[in-house]
């Protein structure tokens, strides 16, 4: 039995795609065998308890009380196996928070291993002087993690790029892709429900998300290309989807009452409401990779994909042939893209089949939970 240590920004209760992961991970070694304790910021609302493992709530944010209660903890169970979920924001300060990596560095006697889900703000032309400087912190931080791990995770392949000199020589650094954290619901009559509350016989495109600016506006955009040339109708699945439901049918008025939004779903309600489209727009402005936990939830359910090209998609995708790709910035290819599907009920066919597949066999969990224990039992 391996006793873990899990450093985490969030953690359910708390939303986010860090937190679903973090207990997705923390289920599966706890049902391993394995002990696991997390350590999260605090939280409104009750931890949902989980055998196998414990949850404590920091003091705060992995500020210096914080700090101080972790090493009264670990200095009891040297050395222990530390496991951080690493996001730069997601520890407070700012996205500055250089004690809390400089405190990882002191851990000089226990096995610390990182889970890189995001390595740093980018340096970018146009960026003013403090997001520059929030960019050199952000590798510094880095760098002060990556140097004192033993081993280093990767949410996506390109992170590798930057963290080359950030990490020691000797460290692995190795992509343990995002699985999904919304578990297929096989209950038939619950689609043909949700399909005739939201388009009857017509066409169902859905988009599964968190409307951040740039994903939305490609979402809109698509719509009104594909709207004047079909009879589908529209739904909008995540956090923030009732109120983008809202903004799309104020700004294009023409098209009112055809695009619909759920606001959050429970992951059985959301599992039926992917299960009923047939087909989902998933644009990404860096294109899609494995850290989109959207895409991963909807390959899982075997929904065509049409989705975005971009400087952090895997070859995989290509490769593939598991999704419909239009490169990022062009909404028209992906409404013709989209267009093209529907119309093409063979190749959805195609696409139901292959997604299921390639989720198994590259982004599954049991993946993650065996590349944890084999590396930990052999440390």
């Amino acid at each position: 039995m391996i006793e873990w240590h899990v450093l985490t920004g969030e953690y359910p209760p708390q939303p986010g795609g860090v937190s679903d992961y973090t207990r997705q991970v923390a289920r599966g070694l706890a049902q391993a065998g394995d002990a696991v304790t997390i350590w999260a910021p605090p939280a409104a609302g009750r931890d949902v308890p989980d055998a196998g493992i414990t949850v404590h709530r920091l003091p705060d944010r992995f500020g210096s009380r914080s700090l101080r209660r972790l090493g009264r903890e670990l200095d009891g169970r040297r050395p222990a196996q530390l496991l951080v979920q690493y996001v730069p924001h997601a520890f407070g300060w700012r996205a500055a928070n250089l004690p809390f990596c400089g405190w990882l560095r002191s851990r000089r006697h226990d096995r610390l291993w990182v889970m890189f889900h995001e390595v740093a703000f980018p340096f970018e032309r146009g960026n003013g002087a403090p997001r520059h400087a929030l960019a050199a912190v952000n590798r510094l931080m880095a760098g002060l993690v990556g140097r004192s791990a033993e081993r280093v995770f990767i949410s996506i392949p390109g992170w590798r790029a930057q963290l080359r000199g950030l990490v020691r020589r000797d460290a692995r650094v190795e992509w343990l892709p995002v699985p999904s954290s919304i578990d297929v619901l096989n209950d038939p009559p619950g689609r043909r429900s949700v399909r005739r509350l939201y388009a009857g016989d017509r066409p169902l495109i859905g988009h599964f998300g968190t409307y951040g600016a740039s994903i939305e506006s490609a979402v809109s955009c698509a719509l009104v290309e594909i709207f004047p040339r079909s009879e589908a109708q529209a739904l909008l699945l995540g956090r923030g989807s009732d109120a983008a439901a809202r903004a799309f049918g104020e700004r294009f008025p023409q098209f009112k009452g055809r695009v619909h939004g759920t606001g959050t779903l429970s992951d059985a309600d959301l599992s039926r409401h992917i299960a009923a489209c047939d087909l989902m727009l998933q644009p990404y402005p860096d294109g899609i990779s494995s850290r989109r936990t959207s895409a991963m939830a909807v390959l899982r359910h075997g929904r065509p994909i049409v989705t975005t090209r971009g400087r952090l998609t895997e070859p995989l995708w290509e490769q593939s042939g598991a999704v419909a790709l239009v490169d990022i910035g062009d909404p028209v290819a992906l409404a013709r893209a989209a267009g093209a599907l529907l119309d093409d009920e063979p190749r959805r066919g195609q696409l139901s089949s292959l997604g299921p597949a390639i989720y198994d066999a590259q982004f599954d969990l049991r993946h993650t939970i065996a590349a944890l224990r084999i590396d930990s039992a052999a440390g």
